[in-house]
């Protein structure tokens, strides 16, 4: 080994051992006033470098509105009254909602802060592989008089994951109260948030009663959705569906009715290329046709 290398190891030890002792960094509170959306973001940097986790401003969030989003109109029905009711401080739930991709689960929960932001609602997205900062989220926020809508987008767990546990205690496991300004809410393609195996049938068992009841691991992969208070489940579009939702995104780029209907042919086709007609291929396609026109006029 050469010197500097022992150089190195001495310093690397003493910088080890020097972070053991210091206090560890905490969250920054972010500028509040710069954004209504955030971001939660790690540091790798630890406490001797001035790090600490903390709230990013998002200086350019989704302008999507409630009434872009078409056929889910109970699930946007059912969200919002849930967010009304959150920001205007009356009870409400954690939200799951799960279903087809593409069908409208993720822009449901930005158009509803869009909707309610002037109301005093905020919101802060957390990637699944930060949920064990939950805690220190809720308690960065929990003095503050705006709500705050934690929002965890395409949740799944694979057995064995931190961020499992650490949202099952967020959501209603822990012996700290639940902030009543923040809510949770997460978007999945899994019902139960955790891969499900035929072995895992193999644990069901019948009662004397006849009655069909699952073992500890179906228990145990069904118990964080129930934790939500509200499932919201979304189906693929029929085809009406989709080329209904392309004409509302072709309209908002500046196209007439008369090219709108010029391009449902190709709209099939893209949707049949893709093999999903999804509200997010419908936008792809209305994006695409539009852009093409010498005449329509890109709001993108």
């Amino acid at each position: 080994m050469t010197p500097l290398d022992q150089f190195l190891r001495r310093a690397e030890g003493l910088l080890e051992r020097l972070e053991a002792v210091l206090p560890p960094a905490t969250a920054r509170e972010p500028d509040w006033k710069r954004s209504f959306a955030f971001r939660w973001r790690r540091r790798s940097v630890g406490a001797l470098h001035g790090g600490g986790n903390y709230l990013q401003p998002v200086l350019h969030a989704s302008t999507i509105k409630l009434e872009d989003l078409h056929h889910v109109a109970a699930q946007k029905r059912q969200i919002e009254q849930n967010t009304r009711q959150f920001v205007a401080r009356r009870p409400a739930n954690n939200v799951l909602l799960t279903g087809a991709r593409g069908t409208g689960k993720s822009s449901l929960i930005k158009a509803c802060l869009n909707a309610f932001a002037d109301q005093g609602l905020r919101l802060i997205e957390v990637d699944k592989a930060d949920l064990a900062d939950l805690p220190d989220i809720i308690d960065l926020v929990a003095g503050r008089p705006e709500r705050f809508v934690v929002f965890c987008d395409d949740l799944s767990f694979e057995e064995g994951e931190a961020g499992y546990k650490a949202l099952k205690v967020a959501l209603d496991g822990s012996i700290t109260a639940q902030s009543d300004n923040v809510l949770i809410y997460a978007t999945s393609n899994r019902r139960h948030l955790m891969p499900e195996k035929m072995s895992d049938n193999a644990s069901y068992r019948h009662g004397e009663d006849g009655d069909l009841h699952p073992g500890e691991t179906v228990e145990e992969k069904i118990s964080l959705s129930e934790r939500f208070g509200l499932w919201l489940s979304f189906y693929p579009f029929r085809q009406d569906d989709y080329l209904d939702i392309v004409g509302h995104w072709l309209a908002d780029f500046g196209c007439t009715q008369q090219q709108i209907e010029a391009a449902r042919p190709e709209a099939l086709q893209w949707a049949l290329q893709r093999g999903s007609r999804s509200g997010r291929v419908a936008w792809q396609f209305a994006k695409d046709y539009a852009g093409k026109l010498p005449d329509a006029s890109s709001n993108d």
